[in-house]
């Protein structure tokens, strides 16, 4: 059966997953890290999607991001993905595909859910056991968002700017929804949508974009319909 296309609403943000094929080593040194960096930076400014959030982890990418035309997050992750295995291969002397076929991705419902998905791809590589804390990761947009260093990569979403007025106050709020444990129902929850092709949000959210795209993207309830 063939895939359904992907869907790319214009002005919806949505968590992207890119990973390496068989989770084999997408990253094997610095340099690595920062030329995925560079290509990510060069074709979303061509294809005008904001990049909210990212983590690079060592067999896979975390990207949260807006599209401002139609297609855009298509367009920019064929793009990334062509000149970042030939840069890949040229270096490691091998041949054959990188990545595990098409990328991953999900609908967030921004005001209820982007700082949460953003959150969720900060902490990574915390929960991957590669680092304490946060901070300590370098391969991610955390220092930007809870730090303030300054990033020409990043674009901070309205919602994440309507946290305070001035940038000390947002890196300091934005640095309170990481104390605890983060919700375990919303992790899985945006997982299961991001492979899936789905959205997560309220069910007025998904209500609207399914009108919006006259597709379903939210899976059907398990078990048999109830009875009158």
């Amino acid at each position: 059966m063939p895939k359904q296309p992907r869907l790319n609403p214009v002005e919806q943000p949505q968590h992207i997953i890119q990973r390496g094929n068989n989770r084999q080593a997408c990253f094997a040194s610095k340099q690595d890290y920062i030329a995925y960096l560079h290509w990510l930076k060069e074709a979303a400014s061509q294809y005008q999607v904001s990049i909210h959030a990212w983590v690079l982890m060592t067999n896979h990418v975390h990207l949260l991001a807006t599209p401002h035309q139609e297609f855009a997050v298509s367009k920019m992750m064929q793009s990334i993905g062509r000149r970042y295995v030939q840069y890949f291969n040229t270096t490691y002397q091998r041949s054959g595909t990188l990545w595990e076929g098409r990328f991953k991705s999900c609908l967030i419902d921004s005001e209820n859910y982007l700082l949460q998905c953003s959150r969720y791809i900060e902490l990574n590589p915390v929960r991957a056991n590669l680092v304490a804390a946060a901070q300590d990761y370098r391969w991610s947009s955390y220092h930007a968002n809870a730090l303030g260093i300054e990033s020409s990569l990043r674009t901070p979403h309205p919602i994440y700017l309507n946290l305070a007025s001035t940038s000390l106050e947002r890196c300091q709020i934005y640095r309170t929804f990481f104390d605890g444990a983060q919700d375990e129902k919303f992790v899985a929850n945006l997982r299961a949508a991001t492979n899936r092709g789905f959205l997560i949000g309220s069910d007025r959210f998904k209500v609207q974009i399914e009108q919006l795209t006259q597709r379903r993207l939210a899976p059907k309830k398990l078990g048999r319909p109830k009875k009158n």
